[in-house]
């Protein structure tokens, strides 16, 4: 059985079809790349999934299990956590408050805690500075833990959001453009950071223009193209296909 499944989704947004009867899998421990120009649906979709939309029509499956059963903010706790396009940091804070933040699903919260210092929560404290550090140096952020994200480059803070959805401990990670803003060593950094997460069995679901890092890493890549799944396959298959090269690898290389 698929670890994500998608069948026959739509989204309508007013009389603008976002997505149109979209299905695919995911593997439990693939790499599965999602590509397609700007304004494909890719966003979309991981929104449909992560449950901040809902769908016009068709189902997401985790497990076989509708994900629409699931509250938005219980989503972490069924293993799903995910980056965005645009960063969702706060940018006040340093990058260990930061990623402390997403093992919030851990961490005893309410009134009493908040305010007393019970040994208990004293100690979940503790486990949850332990865990993120653990989440920052694997992400290679350790020197800059303690600095405000908002001092960091583009590209650092990027880093600093992938260990944020990596501490809730994910079965299935939804990356959505986590190379845009880096230079060409710091996304092949993330290629290293990527398959080091697959080798540690996490499941992922990337969106990505960074063609190189896509073909690198990705076991099949499925495309979008006006909210439509135009193919799917390997990533070799994917390349050569005519329909791929109109819509998105031709059109990329015409504006270069």
């Amino acid at each position: 059985m698929a670890l994500l499944e998608v069948r026959e989704l739509s989204v309508r947004f007013g009389g603008v079809v976002a997505l149109d009867r979209v299905s695919f899998t995911v593997d439990a421990g693939e790499v599965v790349a999602l590509i397609g120009p700007n304004g494909a649906g890719k966003t979309t979709l991981f929104n449909v999934i992560t449950r901040v939309y809902r769908p016009s029509a068709g189902t997401v499956l985790i497990d076989g299990d509708p994900v629409a059963r699931i509250p938005p903010h219980e989503v972490v706790r069924h293993g799903l956590a995910r980056t965005f396009q645009n960063l969702a940091l706060f940018r006040s804070m340093t990058v260990l408050e930061n990623v402390i933040v997403g093992d919030h699903i851990r961490t005893p919260s309410g009134w009493l805690q908040s305010t007393i210092p019970l040994p208990g929560a004293v100690k979940a404290e503790s486990a949850a500075r332990q865990r993120a550090m653990a989440m920052i140096d694997f992400v290679g952020l350790g020197a800059v833990a303690t600095r405000p994200v908002a001092a960091l480059p583009f590209g650092t803070q990027k880093r600093v959001e992938l260990a944020r959805a990596l501490v809730s401990k994910p079965r299935l990670l939804l990356l959505d453009e986590p190379a845009a803003g880096m230079n060409m060593t710091e996304s092949m950094t993330l290629l290293d950071t990527i398959a080091r997460l697959k080798s540690s069995g996490i499941t992922i679901l990337l969106v990505e223009h960074n063609v190189r890092l896509v073909m690198g890493i990705s076991d099949r890549v499925t495309v979008l193209d006006f909210g439509k799944k135009i193919a799917e396959g390997a990533p070799s298959e994917v390349q050569r296909n005519p329909l791929v090269i109109e819509a998105y690898l031709g059109r990329r290389h015409q504006h270069a």
